[in-house]
């Protein structure tokens, strides 16, 4: 990472989302990376929401400058200034389109449902997205100075079960790859057309050690593959716990969850193309996925 730089954060009207996620990254970033400055601005500045103001200040911070500024505001003032060039951008609209990015800067798309949008712009909502800016913006900071590791070609994940055989007949019908090589102790799968998808989540309050596991998932074609993997699964006796569903929160997915002979959730995804994006509902509740496709 360069060790001066500007970071802006982008939102149509400036007013909320860009205004707080400005406020929260100065606080974080100020002491740890005195190079680096942050900045917001907006594709069609309006005032700053009262809502915003009053979540920043119930963690002890003001809006920066007290007005909202457009994209053009910010390079020009940095311009005057002398400032460090923008090296990052992240947009953080939701529902809306997006300011597009400046050319040739790094981007990251960190989508925050509006506080103001609704017929009643609820303070909870603006903590809410407060909360949700903050959280991400904690693993920036952690990543902002990474130092150099290792230089991985593999990676491995092992889980501990109960019966070799039943979970070895499990994963080779999941992974649709028989074990390289097995012993009365393990079951080796390896190769094979998988990508890896390593996924760390919160602990949702529950005791973690060292023999945790979350859940594991495999990615198939799309929608269809992920409703056949439904008919798969019931055929061969695999428990289906979820069946399936699209889901527009988080990562918008169509997935199927099932379970391994020791109670893993396992699942089977498929990411949303554009135009399944475009049809998401205003609600974003998860709508299940009939056996027989139209």
């Amino acid at each position: 990472m360069n060790e001066t730089g500007t970071i802006l954060f982008l939102c149509v009207a400036n007013s909320a989302r860009s205004q707080m996620a400005e406020a929260l990254a100065r606080a974080r970033f100020a002491k740890r990376f005195p190079g680096w400055r942050v900045a917001s601005a907006g594709s069609a500045p309006k005032p700053i929401h009262p809502l915003a103001v009053e979540a920043l200040a119930e963690v002890g911070l003001a809006a920066v400058d007290g007005a909202s500024r457009s994209v053009e505001d910010v390079i020009r003032e940095g311009a005057v200034r002398g400032d460090a060039p923008i090296r990052l951008v992240i947009t953080l609209c939701a529902e809306e389109v997006c300011p597009v990015a400046l050319a040739g800067v790094a981007r990251l798309h960190w989508p925050i449902a509006d506080p103001a949008a609704g017929p009643e712009a609820l303070l909870e909502r603006f903590r809410a997205a407060r909360d949700q800016l903050d959280g991400r913006l904690a693993t920036l900071e952690a990543l902002f100075d990474l130092p150099e590791g290792p230089s991985p070609t593999e990676f491995h994940a092992s889980v501990r079960v109960r019966d070799l055989a039943a979970s070895t007949r499990f994963y080779a019908w999941l992974l649709g790859v028989r074990p390289r090589e097995w012993t009365h102790r393990y079951s080796t799968f390896a190769g094979g057309p998988l990508t890896t998808n390593f996924v760390v989540v919160v602990a949702d309050g529950k005791e973690l050690h060292h023999d945790t596991l979350y859940h594991l998932g495999i990615g198939v074609a799309d929608r269809a593959a992920v409703v056949a993997a439904w008919s798969h699964a019931e055929a061969a006796g695999i428990p289906v716990v979820k069946p399936p569903r699209t889901t527009w929160r988080g990562t918008p997915l169509h997935e199927l969850w099932l379970e391994d002979p020791d109670g893993t959730l396992i699942e089977v995804y498929a990411r949303l193309t554009p135009e399944e994006l475009s049809q998401m509902p205003a609600d974003q509740e998860p709508i299940f996925l009939p056996k027989n496709l139209p």
